[in-house]
């Protein structure tokens, strides 16, 4: 018997399609958790940057990392486009640059204390955020998803050199 419910996951990711916040929230969560997609060994010398026209902008530590990856781009575009709703990345763009380690959080525990402090979102953001999520009902889910989106809007993206 098929259940009358959707997923909390699916209807979001419903969401995040309908009104095109596909690609922000891979490239927050691609932040979030590199080490876990790409593979730790990967993520400690890279890092992604940003996510354009269904490109992964990503940073190399050296130019012998960035030469590396050249060849490990189809294996790592589709490790990708699994940890993601739907395939989104078709290329990925190395340039060399600033990593900084970033523990994953299996490193991290799973106490308080050793997760990130989420920034608080910007108002321009959660205002953005709130028009997006105006449309569920829910009021208790209107509000975590306008908080999820407020927050991915917010993240700062590091500046191109």
């Amino acid at each position: 018997m098929a259940s009358a419910f959707a997923s909390v996951g699916s209807v979001l990711t419903r969401i995040a399609h309908r009104f095109g916040l596909e690609t922000h929230l891979l490239e927050h969560r691609l932040r979030r958790h590199w080490p876990e997609v790409a593979g730790e060994q990967i993520a400690a010398h890279t890092r992604p940057d940003q996510v354009r026209f269904k490109k992964l902008y990503l940073v190399a530590e050296s130019s012998v990392w960035a030469q590396q990856l050249t060849f490990l781009k189809p294996a790592l575009i589709e490790k990708i486009n699994a940890a993601g709703s739907r395939p989104i990345i078709s290329d990925i763009v190395l340039r060399v640059g600033e990593v900084r380690e970033v523990k994953s959080p299996k490193e991290k525990g799973n106490s308080e204390e050793g997760l990130p402090q989420e920034p608080a979102p910007l108002p321009e953001c959660l205002a953005q955020a709130a028009v997006h999520g105006q449309h569920v009902k829910d009021p208790e889910l209107r509000a975590q998803l306008t908080t999820v989106m407020a927050r991915a809007l917010s993240t700062p993206r590091p500046s191109r050199k």
